[in-house]
């Protein structure tokens, strides 16, 4: 006989959670059943450790499971189907259990007297401050629905504008990545041979490009484990600096001012910061909040403190505009379209119509991407090839010549 853990719900709609003594999971179910419970989740108390752990990390939750159970909570309430019931189907029928006990922690959550917000607080890891405001804000102003709405649809362009920037840089990154574990294959194994039978055959004119390549060899060969060391503790160096606010600042700045690359990280930005606004604008936050949670989630150091300052400019009377024409790092288009909205109270429509522009941008830029690399990536390639053949075959041609 086997334990078995059990959450359900009685006759009455109360919820209760323990354990069942049965030699199977049928046996379980048709006891439960006996008691006049509705299981809800059903699993075996001695499952294997190893593979409990290993199928959690598996099925960790994401964007998409988040952007999903949005449009869900959203069809549910405009259904007119209570929250908790809703939640509980939801729960059900989530295919990773990680995102499953999530749903359920935040029912019992709501069970106990806590609103939606605010049983999405307590998983900010997964639910961030830009969700539970917006949610917060559907509770206030009766509008849950359409908010949850926006809400999913944000998500959606956020996470496929993250997956066209990571498919942009994975061909790129793949290529460099297999450049520097061929070329060091080679310089620790293929060349220090075929040099070395160069050395020893007695060739008196080697070459410009050769002699580099022996020194470059002979280096490598000699002090792999010292640079490998060095390479490691500049990798920790450069990490721990970027956590430092200076690091972070300085990376940050070099992102949009890199040439070409910086105005498409750039686009990249601007196409979020005002979608973010023009979504929390629009889903009724308040507009010091807005900017601030804007400013939270922008990505960007830079962004960061002049969406603060334009906070502060706002809280005293002034205007988001005014403060933007200020910086170089946001074009004219945006203060000045910006400015308009805010005189005309359109302010959410104008920021929609700034991400439209700027998100275009960014889509172009970032399909062109991989163009942009590839020649720089082939001309690298090419460098490369040209020097192994150049600094090899040139000392043979000098030592057949001389035979």
């Amino acid at each position: 006989m086997q334990q078995f853990l059990y959450e359900a719900r009685d006759r009455d709609g109360k919820f209760s959670k323990g354990s069942v003594d049965a030699y199977s999971e049928e046996q379980a179910v048709t006891a439960l059943q006996e008691r006049g419970l509705t299981i809800l989740m059903l699993a075996s108390a001695r499952e294997d450790f190893l593979k409990a752990d290993i199928s959690v990390y598996f099925s960790k939750p994401n964007r998409k499971d988040v952007v999903v159970f949005t449009r869900q909570l959203s069809t549910i309430i405009g259904a007119d189907i209570p929250l908790i019931e809703g939640l509980e189907t939801i729960a059900i029928q989530s295919e990773k259990p990680a995102f499953a006990k999530v749903v359920r922690e935040m029912t019992d959550s709501i069970r106990g007297g806590s609103s939606l917000s605010a049983s999405v607080a307590k998983t900010p890891k997964l639910f961030g401050d830009f969700y539970v405001s917006l949610v917060k804000s559907g509770e206030v102003s009766g509008r849950l629905e359409q908010t949850l709405l926006y809400l999913a649809d944000y998500l959606e362009r956020s996470q496929n504008l993250n997956a066209k920037i990571r498919g942009a840089m994975t061909y790129p990154l793949f290529i460099v990545s297999a450049l520097g574990i061929v070329g060091t294959l080679m310089m620790t194994t293929v060349l220090p041979k075929l040099l070395g039978i160069l050395t020893e055959s007695g060739v008196e004119d080697i070459p410009f490009v050769t002699r580099a390549l022996i020194f470059v060899t002979n280096f490598v060969t000699n002090y792999i484990f010292f640079i490998l060391v060095l390479l490691g503790f500049l990798f920790w160096f450069f990490s721990r600096y970027l956590k430092t606010e200076s690091g972070r600042y300085q990376w940050d700045r070099l992102k949009i001012s890199f040439p070409k690359i910086g105005q498409i990280t750039r686009n990249i930005y601007l196409a979020r910061i005002s979608e973010t606004l023009s979504t929390l604008i629009k889903s009724g936050v308040p507009i010091l909040e807005a900017i601030k949670i804007t400013s939270e989630i922008a990505g960007n150091y830079i962004f960061r403190d002049i969406l603060m300052e334009a906070r502060e400019n706002v809280r005293n009377g002034g205007s988001i505009s005014a403060v933007l024409m200020k910086y170089q790092e946001v074009p004219r288009l945006v203060s000045a379209m910006l400015a308009i909205g805010e005189k005309t109270g359109k302010t959410d429509f104008m920021l929609d119509n700034i991400y439209k522009f700027y998100g275009t941008e960014a889509d172009r830029d970032i399909q062109n991407l991989s163009t942009l690399i590839e020649p720089v990536l082939l001309l690298l390639l090419g460098l490369g090839a040209g020097i192994l053949v150049a600094g090899i075959l040139l000392p043979i041609f000098s030592l057949v010549g001389a035979g």
